[in-house]
């Protein structure tokens, strides 16, 4: 696979990276292109905006594509108190309002699935569309936790390019296509002074209680109110192909994608399916 970095990718279109404070949180910000509509792309768990790599240089040829880093994520402000769904809503709304953005597509990953399904509910009047990539927030048991948290743990606290390519190997289904770039900012983000804690308040969402207080259900689902396009693959290691297509059953005016020979990362794994399928979706639909 080839090793070109973000940065190349992107090099050659408009962009900015800069530290926008969105409340109390120091929020590190790309934007590439110029569309005249705007996508936001929202991150998984630990997540940093250089995980769309593969993605943004097409999807900035026809809209304006926004990356940013979470609250206690990649190199914003970290967290000193445990961070839940509203926290992060919160923080987006803010964010679309410091950036003069209206109304816009989210695109959301894994937890960023999680954040746009509440998202949308909550702020209809601020979406146009919504993407979910094996998106987060349902209850799962305990031995799917258990099977994580440790992996994610040793990469945190002993950030070696092992321990963290075997964090990234829970979410990419093929190690080759890990690359040497991805690793590497990871093993800087864990190792900055303060994240061994900041990952502790970010991993709260897998504690149970505080798990189902925030969890997406079938009805959260159903109260998507905009145009949703579910993205599944067949080594999503949260469920079988069926349980994706019924998440997408459950959206009003939902569709539903399958990637294949990809984990819990089909816009890394298969980006150019990806980028057409959501391409075709928001031409189509918003």
């Amino acid at each position: 696979m080839s090793q070109k970095t973000m940065w190349e990718q992107i090099a050659d279109l408009p962009h900015t990276l800069e530290y926008v404070q969105v409340g109390e949180w120091n929020t590190r910000v790309l934007s590439v292109g110029a569309g005249e509509q705007t996508l936001v792309l929202l991150n998984g768990t630990s997540g940093h905006i250089e995980a769309w790599t593969h993605n943004i240089r097409v999807l900035a040829q026809t809209y304006r594509v926004i990356g940013y880093d979470y609250p206690g994520h990649g190199y914003s402000t970290l967290a000193d108190a445990d961070l839940e769904i509203p926290d992060y809503e919160a923080h987006l709304l803010e964010l679309l309002d410091v950036l003069g953005l209206d109304r816009v597509h989210l695109i959301g990953e894994s937890l960023g699935g999680w954040i746009a399904i509440k998202f949308a509910a909550h702020h209809p009047e601020r979406l146009r569309s919504v993407v979910l990539s094996a998106p987060g927030g349902r209850m799962i048991s305990n031995s799917s936790m258990a099977r994580v948290s440790p992996v994610s743990r040793r990469a945190v606290e002993e950030p070696t390019y092992g321990n963290v390519k075997a964090r990234l190997q829970v979410v990419i289904h093929d190690p080759e296509q890990i690359t040497d770039e991805l690793v590497e900012v990871r093993r800087a983000i864990y190792g900055r002074p303060g994240f061994i804690k900041s990952m502790e308040h970010i991993m709260a969402l897998q504690v149970p209680d505080i798990r189902a207080r925030n969890q997406v259900t079938e009805e959260d689902y159903a109260a998507i109110p905009m145009p949703a396009l579910l993205v599944w693959t067949d080594h999503e290691p949260t469920g079988g192909v069926a349980t994706g297509e019924s998440l997408a059953a459950a959206i009003p005016d939902g569709e539903f994608v399958l990637i294949r020979n990809a984990a819990h990362w089909p816009q890394w794994e298969d980006p150019t399916s990806f980028n057409d399928k959501t391409l075709d979706f928001l031409r189509r639909k918003a």
